[in-house]
């Protein structure tokens, strides 16, 4: 898994949380293949490159957060998408994983933040499309974890 806009687009501004998520979502998807112990994925991820730009403890909570309940996001997820979780690329699991786990556990962070975050990180490491898939997910997901905020968003 290659960082793809650290090549196409340099000067993109990548806060430290938006490094956390890809960070995160690097340690999900070695998770996702190696189905390693969550510590061993962390240090594996903080020991790569670039780690320092990233918000430390965002990360510690991305990855923890979502591997310790990742079997009740994959049960709201499950009814959204047109196949078996096991039939997703590791990419668009993971960002759904992530995506999911933000929605549910960070509403402070808008639901239109997190469903961008998550597209952008589709785009940056998923297939051709895939970014689209995520998007379609994520906002049915919204709408059923965070009915207020979508609701009022929808009547501006």
């Amino acid at each position: 898994m290659t960082d793809k806009t650290t090549h196409a687009n340099p000067s993109k501004n990548r806060t430290p949380r938006h490094r956390a998520r890809e960070f995160a979502l690097q340690g999900l998807y070695q998770w996702l293949l190696n189905n390693e112990p969550s510590t061993k994925v962390a240090n594996n991820i903080r020991a790569a490159h670039g780690f320092d730009k990233a918000d430390g403890e965002y990360f510690s909570s991305l990855l923890n957060g979502t591997i310790s309940t990742s079997v009740e996001l994959r049960e709201a997820i499950a009814p959204l998408i047109d196949r078996g979780v096991a039939e997703l690329s590791p990419i668009e699991h993971g960002v759904l994983l992530l995506g999911a786990y933000e929605l549910k556990n960070h509403p402070e962070i808008p639901y239109r933040v997190v469903i961008n975050e998550a597209v952008e990180l589709t785009k940056s490491f998923g297939g051709i499309d895939g970014h689209k898939y995520v998007n379609g997910v994520l906002d049915k997901l919204a709408s059923q974890l965070r009915p207020e905020e979508v609701g009022a968003d929808a009547r501006r």
